[in-house]
């Protein structure tokens, strides 16, 4: 039986953290991108390094989702500077959210979402925003149900292609 539970992490989080950002990362984008784009990326971005200097990082949150003692599932906020774009003051970013492929259908990601709601009114901030793939439809269509809408976009690469992102924001 599913009993999902959403918590804080804390540094001895890491491993499962990097765990699940290569796998959903890898799974979802690597029929899109070269070997090579893949392989460099996820090197960089999500090396124990990286991981622990993000969770380090006063300005971010991460949460992880548990079904019993498994770790199925993780979201990552950012506030203030630590945000990846300027301009967003008095907001909150949800950098990531990654679920376990084989949980996708259970509604964490819909937890999550409230969870980062819940963060966003009780901070009295304006509003939610993030970035998503253009390309990445089912990913769109799921925050679109959430309330968002697009409102710009901007340039992610990975390796040498410039992809297009949709930013996207829910008011509070």
């Amino acid at each position: 039986m599913e009993n999902f539970l959403i918590k804080e992490c804390s540094l001895e989080d890491i491993e499962k953290i990097k765990y699940i950002s290569e796998k959903t990362f890898y799974e979802t984008f690597s029929n899109e991108n070269t070997k090579e784009d893949m392989e460099n990326y996820l090197k960089e971005n999500f090396s124990y390094g990286q991981i622990e200097s993000e969770m380090k990082n006063n300005g971010s949150r991460f949460y992880i989702v548990k079904n019993n003692e498994e770790v199925v599932a993780y979201m990552k906020l950012n506030f203030d500077k630590a945000q990846t774009e300027i301009g967003h003051n008095n907001t909150l970013e949800v950098q990531r959210i990654y679920v376990l492929q084989e949980y996708k259908s259970k509604h964490i990601g819909k937890m999550l979402m409230k969870k980062a709601t819940e963060i966003g009114e009780n901070n009295n901030l304006n509003y939610i925003w993030l970035g998503v793939w253009e390309q990445n439809i089912n990913a769109i269509k799921f925050y679109e149900k959430q309330g968002f809408e697009k409102f710009d976009t901007h340039i992610f690469k990975l390796g040498e292609d410039e992809q297009t992102d949709n930013l996207m924001k829910l008011i509070l």
